[in-house]
């Protein structure tokens, strides 16, 4: 049965599932929701994620990959499983074959524990694969040819930098710093600047509707809900897509200089390449307006986002696969 091999990335934020043959099947936030008191798993996906600070004492709604690691591992276990049944539907009799995507700085350790963790869900091979090369061949680059291809895929927990040539990253980084900073960014100015308290879902909408990081245009505004601090109440206040730009201005600047940290270990020839073929973004994190414009400020690197930046890792993890099974 062809359908058995699936590609999994396996996010902080969220989990894409690639089915051969199907492309993305699945696409849920990486949340948990489940009872303390008897251990039961309520949710999870999306109707978890929208229990994040919304939950009684006794339902903890978690998220059990912390920066692209696995925190959890018996929540992470279950949540793979769930995930791959229901991207397979309960017809298979054969098990899958999985490839699972982790951040270029995951430890033996932590690769261990993500393989593990895939086999307890039911699968008959485990192959893990890096991000940044996942990202590369999910964006439509081929990664045989001598040639240096820079890519910067930003997800929910890590930012992964690699300069990848004959099929392997020659330099590569991962650092904590990416779109759950940006919304802690935002959480952290709003209380500093305004007094206001906000969630995290919250500071999410406010950085995917208004969030930039460069001046672009005009500024946009939107009408924001929280806690003032001072008086303890509920109050509205309105934010202008410059207050986001201050607000993230540190933790945008922490992946331009890990680019740079890369572009400065790149041997020679290859970084002629990327400067030719210039640095290619993916991941939910490049979405954010002005990162491109900002990336290429700083470097002076021609700086474009893959097309379906949300998606490419996903994709080039199901397409490995089907490069092994071919």
């Amino acid at each position: 049965m062809a359908g058995s091999d699936i590609g999994i990335d396996l996010g902080t934020a969220s989990v894409l599932v690639y089915a051969k043959g199907k492309g993305v099947v699945l696409k849920e936030p990486s949340v948990v929701a489940f009872d303390r008191d008897t251990n039961k798993i309520k949710e999870i996906g999306e109707e978890a994620r929208l229990m994040i600070g919304r939950t009684p004492g006794n339902i903890v709604a978690v998220r059990p990959l912390r920066q692209g690691v696995i925190s959890d591992y018996t929540v992470t276990e279950k949540m793979i499983k769930y995930f791959v049944q229901k991207a397979m539907g309960k017809k298979s009799y054969r098990k899958p074959r999985i490839a699972v995507c982790v951040p270029s700085g995951a430890t033996e350790v932590e690769k261990r524990a993500v393989e593990d963790a895939a086999f307890a869900a039911g699968a008959r091979e485990v192959s893990i694969i890096e991000e940044p090369i996942a990202a590369a061949i999910g964006a439509g680059i081929d990664i045989s040819l001598p040639m240096g291809n820079m890519i910067v895929d930003i997800g929910g927990g890590t930012a992964d930098i690699a300069v990848i040539s004959l099929g392997s990253s020659v330099v590569s980084t991962s650092i904590k710093v990416a779109g759950d900073d940006f919304d802690e960014a935002i959480v952290r100015y709003m209380r500093k600047k305004h007094n206001l308290l906000i969630g995290e879902r919250t500071a999410e909408d406010i950085k995917i509707k208004i969030g930039r990081c460069f001046p672009l245009g005009e500024a946009e505004t939107m009408d924001v809900r929280g806690r003032n601090l001072v008086s303890g109440l509920p109050k509205t206040i309105t934010v202008s897509s410059e207050e986001t730009e201050e607000a993230l201005k540190e933790s945008t600047m922490q992946i331009v200089e890990a680019i740079h940290s890369v572009l400065e270990k790149t041997p020679p020839e290859l970084a002629a390449d990327v400067a030719d073929r210039g640095i290619v973004l993916t991941g939910g994190g490049a979405l954010l307006r002005g990162l491109e414009e900002l990336i290429e400020d700083r470097t002076g690197i021609n700086t474009m986002t893959a097309d379906e930046a949300m998606t490419c890792v996903a994709i080039g993890t199901g397409r490995y696969v089907e490069l092994l099974s071919d």
